[in-house]
């Protein structure tokens, strides 16, 4: 399988140790930059088992490639809507609220909320807010958008916050979990090296209740109430993480799909 990895991405620190990994298990691959223009994307090689790494955007690019085996995996039931109708309650925010971007908000005295994107997870970062801090937010992004794709009309989702003790991100492929790293400790929980078991069993029980697709990743936290899903995310965009063996994830991947 032919590895196409973008090679202009600076916003992981770690994204480059995929080229490293690559080299030394002798799979092939070849560089791609991308800018505001790039409208399509195509490999040097005459194949068509192709696997990309990148940005969202060369996820979403690569998509088009129909005759790309795998290709990306971008879109799909990676979508909330999607996944959290079979989760449910094992999603960490499973009890929202979803509105438009501009749409007022009631608010408790003192209420805080923890708001996010519904679809697109880029457009911003969801933390806890409070009443003034997201109206302020609202305000500025109207104001000056730093993305188009978040407007007036974005679909948002608030729910109650809940206490996260340590998170974790899962990469899966064909069912099996091929990699798992922590990736924050909160307050003062102790560092563990390995996901906790378990984590990985309640992962393992969320792949049986409804596997998203052939290869994605899943970030899974410990709270106040158990073990719970933070979010769905595409593999072909998943930033690495330093404790991260990106070599096992590469192989696995490349036999998984070469077969």
């Amino acid at each position: 399988m032919l590895f196409l990895v973008q090679s202009n991405i600076y916003s992981d620190p770690d994204h480059n140790r995929i080229f490293d990994a690559l080299h030394d298990l002798n799979i092939p691959f070849e560089k791609i930059q991308l800018n505001s223009e790039t409208q399509e994307i195509t490999v040097e090689a005459d194949r068509t088992d192709v696997f990309v790494y990148g940005s969202v955007k060369l996820a979403r690019l690569a998509k088009s490639n129909t005759h790309w085996n795998p290709g990306s995996f971008y879109g799909g039931n990676h979508q909330y809507e999607i996944y959290s109708t079979y989760y449910q309650e094992n999603l960490l925010n499973y009890d929202v609220e979803v509105f438009q971007f501009e749409d007022p908000i009631d608010w408790k005295p003192n209420e805080q909320k923890f708001i996010k994107p519904y679809k697109d997870a880029k457009i911003f970062t969801g933390k806890v807010f409070t009443k003034t801090k997201w109206t302020d937010f609202v305000e500025n992004s109207l104001e000056n958008p730093k993305t188009p794709l978040l407007h007036a009309k974005s679909l948002v989702q608030a729910s109650i916050p809940k206490e996260i003790y340590k998170e974790a991100r899962l990469w899966i492929v064909g069912g099996q979990i091929v990699a798992a790293v922590y990736y924050k400790f909160n307050g003062d929980v102790v560092f563990e090296a390995e996901v906790a078991e378990e984590g990985i069993v309640f992962a393992k029980k969320m792949i049986q209740i409804y596997e998203v697709d052939e290869a994605f990743v899943m970030d899974i936290c410990l709270t106040n109430y158990g073990w719970k899903i933070v979010e769905i995310n595409c593999i072909n965009s998943a930033g690495f993480y330093p404790n991260l063996n990106v070599h096992s994830l590469v192989k696995a991947l490349d036999i998984y799909f070469s077969n």
